[in-house]
């Protein structure tokens, strides 16, 4: 569902083909996962987010999501809720490698990251809650405040606009683009090279930037 791995000092998650929407076991594996690397992340180290195959990720499994109990559910946005604080928060520099599509929860995974790289030649970037009927919470609003210029988010919020990779560039939401074969391994490059910064002083500027945006999630 979700496989982890470590390439020199680079902690690799990568969200698997056959499991590209989030639900309670994903959840699960994701928290045991950022437990690893919160425990090796010291100088030289960073982490890479990947999807695999079409997807990125595709947000919620709504089929699973659907059938939880109010009890269920509310551990469920309290999980959700973790696993963007903890990815906003690692004192380490953070890749998202978006190797295809990344819609409504699946890009705020990648936006949770501090830098985005994406597939040059497939897939979209869309925020794209206004289509499907559900609105954004004010802590997930605040992501993208934080991350994305007021005209960006205005139009990924309002319009659920498909930003292709050149589109998703222009408006700011991601850093650079690759093709297929090179995303990955560009994002493994780009972490390391961040990953060579002094982690105590990285942190301490990171939690100051940060801070803002992850304040608005319970631990």
């Amino acid at each position: 569902m979700i496989d982890y791995r470590k390439e020199g000092g680079v902690h690799v998650i990568t969200m698997t083909a056959e499991a590209s929407t989030i639900c309670p076991d994903w959840q699960q594996i994701m928290l045991q996962h950022l437990d690893a690397v919160e425990a090796d992340c010291g100088h030289g180290t960073a982490l890479v987010l990947a999807g695999e195959g079409k997807f990125f990720c595709n947000g919620l499994n709504l089929d699973v999501v659907a059938t939880l109990d109010a009890e269920a559910m509310g551990q469920f946005a309290q999980r959700s809720g973790q696993i963007h604080k903890r990815f906003l928060e690692l004192p380490c520099p953070t890749v998202a490698a978006i190797n295809g599509h990344a819609f409504a929860a699946g890009a705020f995974m990648a936006l949770s990251c501090d830098y985005r790289l994406m597939r040059q030649d497939r897939g979209w970037f869309c925020v794209s809650e206004v289509d499907v009927g559900v609105p954004i919470p004010a802590n997930m609003m605040g992501i993208l405040h934080g991350k994305l210029s007021p005209n960006t988010v205005r139009d990924a919020v309002l319009t659920g606009k498909r930003y292709t990779a050149d589109e998703a560039i222009a408006a700011g939401i991601v850093d650079a683009k690759a093709e297929d074969a090179e995303l990955l391994g560009k994002a493994i490059e780009l972490a390391a090279t961040l990953a060579g910064k002094e982690p105590g002083i990285f942190k301490a500027i990171k939690q100051t930037w940060i801070d803002p945006i992850s304040s608005a999630f319970e631990s």
